[in-house]
């Protein structure tokens, strides 16, 4: 799973860029406020209770399964190609897949390079052995240093980062190709809602099994799924740079998240949302503005109308169908 590419150059990023400008902070009432757009958490009020997001595992198991069988056969497809990062987002669909198509017709890719820390390695390995999945390695460190010295501009650290994702996205279509495979992507809902990834990178996949599941879902679906806690337990990582988290680049936790957006999907007021959490509303604000700004990355390239049917606008018919 990656991070990744960011929403509009309205602030200190550009829209190819997976990373987030200018991080929330969740700080107590009692602290300095220093940021824009740092979080004021009020003190706990027994009449507002947190936003709570109804999740089935077991439903949601058999409906992603049935989906990702649906897809293979649809598509005429020989299996399907998943990037493994030692994460959970990945293990959860690599372990969805095995379960449904079975061994042969799911192959995974390891694709670290200098920056993946040592526990993705780790967990990598035993989600492999306990779970039974082919998986191949291939280190890209060498590849996004020649990338890195060939560009006309010296990428930065987040260019820099966009560049490994494109390139394991590279490896894994070049895979599935071979193979006659589809690519599985791993991002999440609400990765998918504020950006958080790189476009053309790990946003670029055929099918996303969990991308209509919450993070905290994805933690639920893990264990119920059997996925080690050791895992599940990890701060979520695209591995990126040395240190770097996706709570931490984010700016707020998950759990925060994920109420903010499930608040804004019920079609909440950003002031009731704030209350319930509890949270101020600047916060509430900034999650929507992430989610409007990162728009463009969830859509195709916008095209000029000019025929009787534009794709993208009006041309909607099932691709099977013409």
């Amino acid at each position: 799973m990656l991070v990744q590419d960011g929403f509009c150059e309205d602030f200190s990023y550009h829209p190819s860029h997976r990373l987030l400008p200018h991080p929330l902070k969740i700080t107590p009432v009692d602290k300095t406020v220093t940021n824009l757009y740092q979080a004021i958490l009020p003190s706990p009020n027994s009449d507002n209770l947190p936003i709570e997001i109804p999740f089935d595992p077991e439903y949601a198991e058999k409906v992603i399964k049935e989906f990702i069988k649906t897809y293979v056969e649809v598509l005429g497809a020989k299996g399907v190609v998943i990037g493994l990062s030692g994460g959970i987002d990945s293990a959860v669909v690599s372990v969805l897949c095995r379960k449904i198509l079975g061994k042969r017709k799911v192959r995974c890719l390891f694709l670290p390079e200098k920056a993946t820390p040592k526990n993705d390695i780790k967990h990598k390995e035993i989600l492999v052995e306990m779970f039974d999945l082919n998986c191949k390695d291939i280190d890209i460190s060498e590849i996004v240093e020649n990338i890195s010295e060939i560009s006309p501009v010296k990428p930065d650290k987040m260019a820099l980062a966009n560049i490994k994702a494109r390139t394991r996205m590279i490896f894994l279509y070049e895979y599935a190709n071979s193979t006659k495979s589809i690519v599985c992507g791993t991002s999440n809902k609400s990765e998918l809602l504020i950006g958080y990834f790189t476009k053309y990178g790990d946003g670029g996949a055929d099918i996303m099994p969990i991308g209509d599941l919450y993070k905290t879902q994805v933690f639920q679906l893990a264990r119920h799924l059997g996925i080690p806690e050791e895992i599940i337990k990890k701060p979520p990582s695209a591995g990126l740079w040395r240190g770097q988290t996706d709570e931490k680049e984010i700016g707020i936790s998950y759990n925060i998240l994920d109420q903010i957006l499930y608040g804004l999907e019920l079609k909440m007021s950003p002031h009731e949302i704030a209350e319930k959490i509890p949270v101020s509303v600047d916060v509430v604000e900034r999650v929507r503005e992430m989610r409007a700004k990162s728009q463009h990355k969830r859509r195709t390239p916008l095209i000029p109308k000019i025929g009787i049917r534009t794709i993208g606008l009006d041309w909607r018919s099932p691709v099977l169908e013409g």
